[in-house]
């Protein structure tokens, strides 16, 4: 099969395309015929090795050479002790764990899977698993008239996440580069800010939960954000930014009256599942900025990296 692999960490550069063996599942595994695979930021790190926490199980170099997490397409083969799922079947899943979605066949545990909804197209299906479990567990406190502020909300997770919040009452206010105000406004932000002409810490504005997506800034300045019995909570970020939150920062705003930490997804389809249902029934969309191909994956990742995408980037595989 076709397969985009790397061996160092690094650039786009160490990137790609070579025939490799077709992988076999093991017991409780199944093997996936590709049809399309999102990008998610995790993608990104893992390309990149930073932050540290994406080098685990791999510190030197990669522990899977092919990247790729959110694979949606069909189900080639299954292991002796799968029961969920038969030959043809049309799956979809966060495969973090193994990864491999950019390639023309991936194996993923029967766990990791769901079964395609069939009024969703397998691109559409690619974009829910991972930023949708996100959104929805990160959205969750968001409520009728709660004040929210997504930062990073013009990207994939941000765009469930700001859709989310709306449908639950709340007043919100999305934070990413100039080129995606448009955007956010048009996913129902109430309100949007440059975060390269105003820093959303030192506004005056106070809100009652901050989903930080891309969180670089120090507890005491997140803190600031945040109304008495407000809750901060960022996913992903520097490993000295991450720690200082759970610790300092986490003891810091339960003496000021807030709660600040570190947001711990939980995958699987019992957490993304409700997404899906909701795009299905037409209450939350799905937007997917670029499509791109298997030969095109260096490009389809630094578009995300850099911060171009606006919502979800897809690799498509015929």
């Amino acid at each position: 099969m076709r397969a985009v692999v790397y061996d160092r960490y690094g650039s786009t550069d160490s990137l790609r395309v070579e025939d490799v063996p077709t992988p076999s599942p093991a017991p409780k595994q199944v093997l996936v015929r590709v049809v399309a695979t999102s990008i998610n930021l995790s993608d990104w790190e893992t390309l990149r090795g930073a932050p540290l926490y994406s080098r685990i199980g791999g510190l030197r170099r990669p522990a899977r050479r092919t990247l790729g997490s959110d694979i949606a397409g069909r189900v080639e083969g299954v292991g002796s002790e799968v029961s969920r799922f038969r030959a043809g079947d049309e799956v979809y899943g966060d495969n973090l764990d193994l990864k491999g979605g950019f390639a023309e066949f991936a194996v993923a545990p029967e766990s990791a899977l769901a079964h395609k909804p069939k009024r969703l197209t397998f691109a559409e299906a690619s974009t829910i698993p991972q930023a949708g479990a996100i959104a929805l567990q990160g959205t969750a406190p968001a409520g009728e008239g709660r004040r929210i502020l997504i930062n990073g909300a013009g990207g994939g997770s941000g765009s469930f996440a700001i859709q989310l919040a709306k449908r639950a009452g709340a007043h919100v206010t999305g934070v990413d580069n100039a080129g995606k105000l448009d955007f956010m406004r048009s996913l129902g932000a109430d309100e949007v800010i440059d975060y390269r002409r105003r820093d959303f810490t030192r506004t005056g504005e106070r809100y009652d939960l901050v989903l930080d997506l891309v969180a670089s800034r120090s507890p005491l300045a997140c803190g600031r954000a945040l109304a008495r019995g407000g809750r901060y909570w960022c996913v992903g970020g520097s490993v000295p930014v991450l720690l200082g939150m759970a610790t300092t920062g986490s003891i810091a705003g339960r003496l000021a009256g807030r709660r600040m930490g570190v947001l711990v997804v939980r995958p699987g389809p019992a957490r993304f599942g409700p997404l899906a249902d909701l795009c299905v029934a037409g209450e939350v969309a799905i937007h997917i900025d670029r499509t791109f191909a298997l030969d095109d994956v260096p490009e389809a990742l630094r578009h995300v990296g850099e911060g171009h995408a606006h919502g979800k980037t897809v690799v498509t595989i015929p």
